[in-house]
Formats: structure tokens, C-alpha cells, sequence
């Protein structure tokens, strides 16, 4: 099967159109400030989407502000404002996208007897006239016109495809079937777009577009499905964000375009090894976190576990991975030594790592590789090594005793952590210091007393349910002399498990980078 991004020929093209920056960005939680803006619409443009929606300018004089800035530095994508059919929106969209080197409105009016009753209370004849005066006024100013018929998939169809016919009377080039609520299914969806297909009137370069909602887990199943019906245009974003459940996932969408052309007609010109570093940067800018089993992108997406999956990785790589995470950027394939992992794939890490030991030998480690994953899930580098030269890998050498946060008063109020451990040889050791909240003022005290520095990469902490009461989990993820080292642990309150996750890391780093105790000890004293 294929697996890297394909140039389609112009009859068999799915333009894939991002609406990150709107649909997504107005979803509770999103928010981005004008700089992550440009930043994201760089990678997307990067990625070789076709149409970035920018924003809705006629929203907020920011979203204005926003979407011209784009329209000044983005090259290659067609860059989109959304509109109501208001002929102010469509004037606040021609001045913002006025820098643009290709220009698309995008009018939405709502077209299902729930919304022209409830919402809109106009008559189907009104809307019609809406659409015809809106489209009137915008042609001649924009590069495209896009028409977007609200709640598209709860419209009556005979009444959907007069308002898409006169649409396209009128200039729209795309026409837009918004499933706005995802009470839609694959096999209804298909048929929708086959009926219009055939029943709208159009001239020949107009085009459907699929823009699908995941209140139902079915975003990315619809679009696929509208693309077997006669799309060619998906409207998605990235890591699928978006109102209440979300949107159709670009990656997720586009990935399976690409790894089966046999049942899909169409395919994106989507630069596919960008996927990974666009949704990486999309968390960060929000900071939000993926499921560790989201689809393509997902940091379970490429690992492995079980034993016998783990053996037909070694065996042939095709075995149990339909993609590369070459081809989509992602960092490689990870064997996840955990209590599901066999000797096969545990032999072959220690053999990565310049171990060969006998299968009297292996046995041995194997029962105490098996032993440390049943008490921490799973089993780093870090921990093998310490298995194969004797030491404990299980733990931390220092102790946490106490910890105390403060935060001063005013505009900009500083935080500050007074950390205390306890080390077998070094006894009581404590030290202040502040940092950009209290868990980074904690881990700069840490880091102080230890003499070890660290580059956080990522913490995730999360309280579970324990048999007296409650816990917090903490999991940390560090970068130590190069090295990527993870470290987890419980404790009885956040800041603590977070504190011991860190000490657990050092702990797993040493292994590699061992001195004897006075070097270590003169390091943290100075």
C-alpha cells in the first residue's frame, strides 16, 4: 500500500480545506492569540493544504486583525474568511483578505426547517433570496465563493437542492453539505452527495465539499463516505478540534485517502510527513493533550507491546503496520517493553543496547524485566541497563520530606517552592527558588539540590482512585544529557508525585552516566 503523499491528476483531487484556525479555534478551550496564528497558518501552509480558513472577520476587530496578517505572509494556500449573508460580513471579508494572493468567501445560511423556523424565521423563499442577494453583492470581489448550507444533512432534499442550484446560479464555485450537528452516517451521507450530484444544476468546475461534525465518533467515516458520493472538497482540522466533539481529523482523513486508493476515487496533495509536527505544535499552542491511541498522531500510534506483535515487528515491519511513521513524520516505531512484551523483543533491545547475553542469562533477566513491569507499567533503556550491571532500577535514592509553595500579591505575582529531600549519604538537604508557577519553582529547588539539570519535555499528572482515599499520578518526560528519559510516580498530593517522577528520571539516567558518590556529591554542592 501506499504510504507517502501523492499528486493526484485534477479529476481525481480531494482539496482539503483547514478550518483550524475557525471552526477549531472557536471551540471552548482552543483559543490562540494572534502570533500562534501566524505560526500554525505557517505550518499549515508548510503541510500544502489548499484552502486555510483564517477566521471569521466580521466576529471581532481581532479575527479582522488576525485573518489580514495571514493574508499578508501566507504564500500557497487560498486563504478564506468566513460570512453570514449579511453584506457587512461579506465587505469585512473582502478587507481583510484584501493582501491575499488567493482569496475564497465562505457564506453560510442555514437551510433545514429547524433553523428557518427557530433561528432564522424566514420562509424557504426568503432564504433562496438571501442566498441570491448575498452572492450577488460578493461576486467580482474574491479569487472563490464558497456557499455553505447550515444543518445541511436535517434539510428536506428537494428543497437542499434548490437552494445548492441557486447557489451555483449565482457564483458559488464550492458548495458546501455541512452535517453542522454529526447526526449523519456513512451510508447516508454517501447517497446525499450521489442525489446532488446528479440533481443540482451547476457548471462544470463547481464542486461539493464535505464539512462533517464528530458528536457520533463519524467525522472522518462521513467525509470518506461523501468523497465515494462526489465530493472533492474535506473540511477538517487538525487533531479533529473543533465545536463540541470536533471536526473530521486532517490526519486522520487524509492518511486514509492515501493508504487505500483502491476504495477511495480521490486523494489529497497533502505533504504527509508534516502531519506529525503540525499536531505536535497544535497541543502546544493550546495546550491540550492527544490520547495516547489517537490515530496517526497519537504517541500509541506506532507502538508495540504485545509479545506476538512484537515478534512479527521484528520478523517484517508490514506485519501489524499498514504506514510508516516516516510517512508521517512521526519519530519510528517503538517496541513498548511492558508485562505484555516477550523475549524476543526484550533481546533485541538489550542487543541494541551492546548486550548478548546466553540464554541461561536471559532467562534471568527476562524474570526480572517481567518483575519491574508488573510494578511500573513500563520498562525504559535506563532500566535494563541497570539490570544487566547490577544496579536497582526501581526507585529513587532521595526522598521528599517537604514542600512548600508561595505566590506573591500584585500584577505580576512571582511563585516560589522551598523543596526538602532526604539522601542516604548527603542527609537533609533543602533549597528555594521560583519559577513560572509552583511546580516549575518545585523542580528548579530539585534540580539545585540534586546538581542534575533537566529539560522538561512533558508532565501529565492526574488523581486515581486509591484503596484509603485518593492519589495523584504524575508522568514526566525529560530530556538529560541528550538522553529522553521518562519517570512516574504516586504521592499523596500533585506537587509531590511530580517532584518523585523527576527524582524517579534522574534515578533511571544514571545507569548511563554514573560517578563515583564524591563527584556526584561535589557537583550538587556547587
Amino acid at each position: 500500500m501506499s504510504t507517502s503523499s501523492v499528486e493526484p491528476s485534477p479529476h481525481d483531487r480531494v482539496r482539503i480545506f483547514d478550518t483550524t484556525l475557525r471552526d477549531g479555534e472557536q471551540a471552548p478551550g482552543f483559543s490562540m492569540t494572534p502570533e500562534q496564528k501566524i505560526e500554525l497558518a505557517h505550518l499549515l501552509a508548510s503541510l500544502k493544504v489548499d484552502v486555510i480558513e483564517a477566521g471569521f472577520a466580521a466576529a471581532s476587530p481581532g479575527d479582522s486583525a488576525a485573518i489580514r496578517r495571514i493574508a499578508s505572509e501566507i504564500n500557497g494556500p487560498t486563504l478564506c474568511s468566513l460570512a453570514r449573508t449579511t453584506l457587512s460580513d461579506i465587505d469585512a471579508a473582502a478587507e481583510a483578505l484584501a493582501p491575499a494572493r488567493h482569496r475564497r468567501l465562505h457564506i453560510f445560511l442555514a437551510t433545514s426547517p429547524i433553523h428557518r423556523e427557530a433561528k432564522l424565521r424566514m420562509s424557504r423563499l426568503e432564504v433562496l433570496k438571501a442566498i441570491e442577494t448575498a452572492l450577488t453583492h460578493a461576486r467580482g470581489t474574491f479569487d472563490e465563493i464558497e456557499f455553505s448550507a447550515e444543518d445541511a444533512l436535517r434539510t428536506e432534499e428537494d428543497f437542499l437542492v434548490e437552494a445548492m442550484s441557486c447557489a451555483a446560479a449565482f457564483g458559488a464555485d464550492v458548495l458546501n453539505v455541512p452535517d453542522t450537528v454529526g447526526v449523519s452516517e456513512p451510508g447516508e451521507i454517501r447517497r446525499i452527495f450521489e442525489m446532488l450530484c446528479e440533481q443540482v444544476d451547476r457548471p462544470d468546475h463547481v464542486v461539493f465539499s464535505a464539512h462533517c461534525h464528530n458528536d457520533l465518533g463519524l467525522a472522518v467515516s462521513n467525509s470518506l463516505a461523501a468523497v465515494q458520493g462526489g465530493a472533492r472538497q474535506i473540511e477538517c482540522a487538525i487533531n479533529g478540534i473543533g465545536e463540541r466533539a470536533g471536526n473530521c481529523s486532517l490526519e486522520e482523513v487524509v492518511m486514509a485517502l492515501n493508504v487505500r486508493p483502491d476504495i477511495y476515487p480521490a486523494a489529497s496533495s497533502v505533504d504527509t510527513t508534516q502531519l506529525w509536527a503540525t499536531s505536535q505544535k497544535l497541543m502546544r499552542l493550546t495546550g491540550t493533550t492527544l490520547a495516547p491511541n489517537k490515530a496517526i498522531v497519537g504517541k500509541n500510534a506506532f507502538a508495540h507491546e504485545a509479545g506476538i506483535h512484537q515478534h512479527g515487528m521484528i520478523a517484517d515491519r508490514r506485519t501489524y503496520e499498514i504506514m510508516t511513521p516516516e510517512s508521517v513524520g512521526a519519530p519510528g516505531t517503538a517496541l513498548v517493553l511492558g508485562k505484555h512484551s516477550g523475549k524476543h523483543a526484550l533481546n533485541q533491545r538489550l542487543a541494541q543496547l551492546g548486550y548478548q547475553p546466553d540464554p541461561e542469562r536471559l532467562d534471568d533477566v527476562f524474570k526480572a524485566f517481567k518483575a519491574l513491569a508488573d510494578a511500573h507499567g513500563e520498562v525504559m533503556d535506563a532500566d535494563l541497563v541497570a539490570i544487566m550491571e547490577g544496579y536497582s532500577p526501581s526507585g529513587s535514592v532521595w526522598t521528599v520530606l517537604r514542600t512548600e509553595l508561595r505566590t506573591t500579591a500584585g500584577p505580576q505575582p512571582k511563585q516560589f517552592a522551598r523543596v526538602e529531600l532526604s539522601h542516604p549519604e548527603r542527609g537533609r538537604v533543602s533549597d528555594i527558588a521560583s519559577g513560572e508557577g509552583p511546580v516549575a519553582a518545585a523542580f528548579a529547588a530539585v534540580q539545585t539540590i540534586t546538581g542534575m539539570k533537566a529539560d522538561i519535555i512533558s508532565l501529565e499528572t492526574r488523581m486515581i482512585r486509591a484503596r484509603e482515599g485518593r492519589e495523584f499520578l504524575a508522568e514526566i518526560e525529560v530530556e538529560l544529557d541528550g538522553d529522553r528519559v521518562r519517570g512516574r510516580a504516586r504521592g499523596p498530593d500533585i506537587v509531590t508525585a511530580a517532584i518523585d517522577s523527576l527524582l524517579f528520571a534522574f534515578e533511571r539516567h544514571q545507569p548511563y552516566h554514573r560517578q563515583p558518590a564524591e563527584t556526584a556529591m561535589h557537583a550538587a554542592a556547587s
